[in-house]
């Protein structure tokens, strides 16, 4: 006879298997990225996401259905990355509304779990696209309730079933995308969604595995070596208004109901800020930073006992880790060293701002430019490694203002960006969509500080939409796209909609995107060379462009971004 229910226990060692198994498949699934790009990574997004949240289940002594079910949203929300990191995310999230409910789940409560896993993630992307993750997502959903409708109590048959339809769903995912089905590929996070199913399958039927999960310290955004010590002033001025990093637990008494929630939030706001306070029916997550956290705390009492209170002075954790950084710097003779005692003492004299800016960016040239127009605080990393949710919480944490524009110039960054929006209650966030660099230098430039917020934001999102970017790299494999035909080692001229141009000679294919790019509307060329390309060989471009642009003005800046060799922009 095949096993009715799933406990905590086992449902712990099933997610842990379902990550191990992501982890161990990232490199795969990143090959299936439509584009043949170097830095296809939706198989490191969805792992890192996932990764992240084994590393809070792993760590529960004694797992039970609302501790697993904390630790994989809120493990998962902080750890997001890129798009299909995200909807990961919120599909955990929306499994775990109704799992936490129960001590030990069977078909029917596994079926409705997944409906509400569906719901949650589709409510999280502005525009569902079908022949995604989101559409595996909703065929194993519909499998798990045919079944559950049907009277199947056996778990083994039922996940059995739900894994070869996701599989038949991800198959057809090519028939739903037509770039799919020209690049052979099917969808990647769908494919990831699948890996993560198989998994936790192999867990449930006792399958030996090694579920250790590393522990360690999360990674954030990569830092290149020519911009770390830009990493290290950010962090030596970054000012600690709030000194003590305080989390706890409330044990609640009764439910926590709305309006307590909300003027507890109050209360902290008052106290403090970072204020993250995620209530279940049994249990209160609190963050916040202040200067007296047993205020914090006393307050919490009124709702309940406290447990796993952590708190940590930050001024000292700063310090600490600033003159680690600079130490690790000045053991690398190739690096300079820019951050000084002087720049560590600059933190106290930074003063409260109505408006600050945050952006995402790679390149110590791309870097330079932004921090000229006064952004604040430069997340380092992009389409090679795109910083998590957590990442971005960090940084609106070190910009002390009210408003904070944050820029992630990226198209998949966008949703961990509005993620951390939603996570900060102490802070006026405003996400810029903006998709690539160029956007964002646009967005910034077009920042006026004698109109309103909501005026800024109106114009800033309007001005990106008339930059029109191309970016050139080169192929990691053979394929078709829009109707391009792209060997291994061809350099790809890659524009806001697809490819624009191919060849083997860098220069050629770099010229011909920019041909493709132009509209008669254009007045303003802008060329970013990257960390590979040698000032001659960008200015030649430079040249070869303004004499077949006349009518625009062409500028030629040191962008010393990776993997894209050229960024363009026209507007």
């Amino acid at each position: 006879m095949g096993l009715n229910v799933i406990n905590a226990k086992m449902l712990s060692k099933m997610f842990l298997a379902g990550a191990k198994n992501l982890e161990q498949k990232k490199e795969w699934i990143n090959e299936l990225n439509v584009f043949p790009v170097p830095d296809g990574d939706t198989g490191t997004n969805m792992s890192m996401t996932i990764i992240s949240a084994a590393k809070e289940v792993a760590a529960i002594e004694n797992p039970d259905m609302v501790s697993i079910s904390k630790a994989i949203s809120s493990g998962s929300l902080r750890g997001a990355r890129g798009n299909s990191g995200v909807i990961l995310s919120q599909l955990f999230r929306g499994f775990t509304k109704v799992i936490k409910e129960y001590d030990e789940l069977n078909v029917a409560i596994i079926a409705s779990a997944c409906d509400k896993a569906v719901e949650t993630a589709y409510k999280a992307v502005m525009k569902p696209k079908e022949g995604t993750i989101l559409t595996v997502a909703k065929g194993a959903a519909k499998r798990a309730n045919d079944l559950a409708m049907a009277g199947e109590k056996d778990l083994e048959v039922f996940i059995r079933e739900i894994i070869k339809e996701s599989e038949i769903v991800l198959a057809q995912t090519p028939e739903m995308l037509p770039v799919l089905k020209q690049a052979g590929v099917v969808d990647s996070g769908g494919q990831g969604l699948v890996e993560v199913l198989k998994g936790a399958f192999d867990a449930f039927l006792g399958k030996e595995i090694d579920l250790t999960i590393d522990t360690g310290s999360k990674s954030s955004g990569s830092v290149s070596g020519s911009s770390k010590s830009s990493t290290i002033e950010a962090q030596a001025n970054a000012e600690i208004k709030f000194c003590y990093c305080t989390q706890f637990l409330i044990m609640l008494n009764k439910p926590f109901n709305i309006k307590q929630e909300n003027d507890f939030k109050e209360y902290l706001s008052t106290i403090g800020d970072s204020i993250v306070v995620v209530a279940d029916d049994e249990i209160v997550k609190v963050h916040v930073h202040t200067n007296d956290p047993g205020l914090a705390m006393q307050k919490a009492l009124l709702f309940g006992a406290l447990t796993t209170i952590i708190i940590e002075n930050m001024r000292i954790e700063r310090d600490e880790k600033v003159s680690d950084m600079m130490e690790k710097q000045m053991q690398n003779s190739e690096l300079p060293v820019k951050a000084s005692l002087e720049t560590t003492q600059k933190t106290a004299a930074l003063e409260h701002k109505q408006t600050g800016f945050i952006a995402v960016s790679i390149g110590e040239g791309m870097n330079e430019i932004f921090r000229s127009l006064g952004v604040d605080y430069i997340i380092e990393g992009g389409q090679t490694m795109n910083p998590s949710t957590e990442d971005m919480l960090n940084a609106i944490d070190n910009v002390n203002a009210d408003n904070i524009f944050i820029f992630p110039n990226n198209k998949n960054i966008i949703l961990a960006a509005n993620q951390a929006k939603q996570l900060t209650s102490d802070k006026n966030i405003i996400v810029i969509p903006t998709k690539t660099v160029p956007q964002g230098i646009t967005a910034v430039i077009n920042y006026v500080p004698d109109i309103s917020v909501e005026e800024n934001e109106a114009v800033m999102s309007q001005e990106v939409q008339n930059v029109a970017t191309g970016q050139v790299t080169y192929a990691v494999r053979d394929t078709m796209i829009d109707d391009k035909e792209i060997h291994q080692g061809d350099f790809m001229g890659i524009g806001d909609k697809g490819i624009l141009s191919v060849g083997t000679d860098l220069q050629t294919v770099a010229f011909e995107m920019i041909k493709e790019m132009m509209h008669e509307d254009h007045e303003l060329i802008s060329i970013y060379y990257g960390d590979i390309i040698k000032e001659e060989q960008a200015n030649q471009l430079a040249d070869k462009v303004r004499a077949t642009f006349g009518s625009c003005d062409v500028e030629l800046q040191f962008g010393g971004q990776p993997i894209y060799s050229y960024i363009v922009s026209a507007e």
